[in-house]
């Protein structure tokens, strides 16, 4: 049984970036990172190898891809009992500017998060 269930970061337009990085990857290495998303979902908490905690609210499952030679993270969020997936990125290269990235993705949903529950104050 899931202690945690996964869900995709939306923009506000509605795209899904964790998602369209998903299916830019071989099924190959979509499928490890798939299980490396379900080993946190079933055995939360998890830590290292495959998770760890970064800074700012943000964690990350790491996952080796493409034969073993590429270290791919995808990047998250705990809300409660859920795994909020906010962007994801292969390699050592431009690690900094994807947690960022996450981080910025995190706030803007918690902003977006806020603004729902004034407006339905309101009303």
């Amino acid at each position: 049984m899931k202690r945690i269930t996964a869900a995709f970061y939306a923009t506000e337009s509605g795209n899904e970036p964790v998602r369209d990085w998903l299916l830019e990857l071989a099924k190959e290495d979509r499928v490890i990172v798939g299980e490396d998303i379900a080993t946190v979902e079933f055995g939360w908490p998890v830590g290292m190898p495959v998770c760890r905690n970064l800074r700012d609210g943000v964690l990350e499952v790491r996952s080796t891809i493409k034969r073993g030679r590429v270290e791919a993270r995808t990047y998250f969020s705990i809300e409660g009992r859920g795994m909020f997936l906010l962007h994801g990125h292969e390699g050592k290269r431009g690690q900094d500017e994807a947690i960022s990235l996450a981080i910025g993705r995190l706030r803007d949903h918690k902003r977006r998060q806020r603004e729902s529950k004034r407006k339905k104050k309101t009303k």
